[in-house]
C-alpha cells in the first residue's frame, strides 16, 4: 500500500470517494453536488487550508482522510486559537478493520503538530466513532476532540 497526498488532479477521485463517504454515512444522495464539492477541493488543496492524505492499494484509493486549518480567537484552552478540522475520513468497505484509518489519523496529526496547532476536533459518523475514541478523541458538546 502506498500512502500520499493529494493533489489537484485527484479532485475527481476525491468527489467520488465524499459522496460514498456521505452515502455510508446514511445520508441521501438526492441532490448534485459534484460541481460546489470540485470547488471545495480546488479552492482548499490550492490555498493550502486542506491536506489530504490517500492510501492507494494497487493505484486504487482505497482510503482517505483530511485535515481543514482554521484560525479562531485565542482562549484560555487553545492560547493559539489555531485547530485542525479532521473530515473526509473513509476506508473502502473490503479494506476496513485493518488500522487504515488510525494510520490516517497519525499522519494527519503529524501534519497538524507541523503547522503548530494543538487541538484537533470532528463530528463523527457511528461507524467512525469507535475508531476516534480508541484514538484519544473525547466527546464535548456533540464533537470529538483531542487535544495534542
Amino acid at each position: 500500500m502506498k500512502y500520499r497526498k493529494a493533489t489537484i488532479k485527484d479532485i475527481d477521485q476525491l468527489v467520488e470517494l465524499r459522496k460514498k463517504q456521505l452515502v455510508d454515512e446514511g445520508i441521501k444522495a438526492n441532490k448534485d453536488i459534484d460541481a460546489e464539492l470540485h470547488l471545495f477541493f480546488k479552492n482548499k488543496l490550492s490555498d493550502g487550508s486542506l491536506i489530504q492524505w490517500l492510501i492507494e492499494d494497487h493505484e486504487e484509493i482505497i482510503a482517505c482522510g483530511a485535515i481543514i486549518f482554521y484560525e479562531f480567537p485565542p482562549s484560555y484552552t487553545n492560547k493559539s486559537g489555531k485547530k485542525g478540522y479532521i473530515t473526509n475520513m473513509y476506508t473502502k468497505e473490503n479494506y476496513r478493520g485493518q488500522g487504515l484509518a488510525t494510520s490516517l489519523l497519525e499522519k494527519l496529526t503529524e501534519e497538524a503538530k507541523a503547522a503548530g496547532i494543538s487541538k484537533l476536533w470532528l463530528g463523527a459518523s457511528r461507524l467512525g466513532r469507535p475508531v476516534y475514541k480508541k484514538f484519544g478523541f473525547t466527546e464535548t458538546d456533540g464533537w470529538l476532540e483531542l487535544n495534542l
